[in-house]
């Protein structure tokens, strides 16, 4: 029974790059790589599906991508030296009057 080849990640970017690049014809690219040209075609099409997805993650603002959990203890953090600052300011003015 023939087993399955299991092809890499790299070697599936190298066949969708080609295919894209559209130099050699489908059926060349079949028997270059050995691998069957509709196998080709779903991969070009994911990669052209990935590159959407890039380019529109790029517009997404900073706050975004930031962990909210760690937002809400920096704003936390934030409050209290502002709390703190202001017990500060308070008691040198006792001291200095």
């Amino acid at each position: 029974m023939l087993k399955r080849r299991q092809l890499g990640a790299e070697y599936k970017a190298r066949v969708a790059l080609a295919a894209i690049k559209g130099e050699m014809t489908m059926s060349e690219m079949a028997s270059k790589f050995e691998v069957h040209a509709s196998q080709i075609t779903r991969w070009r099409k994911q990669v052209l599906e990935g590159l959407k997805e890039i380019f529109s993650q790029g517009k997404t603002s900073s706050s975004d991508r930031t962990d909210p959990k760690l937002m809400d203890d920096l704003y936390k953090q934030i409050g209290q030296l502002k709390v703190e600052l202001d017990w500060v300011k308070k008691k040198s003015e006792i001291f200095n009057p």
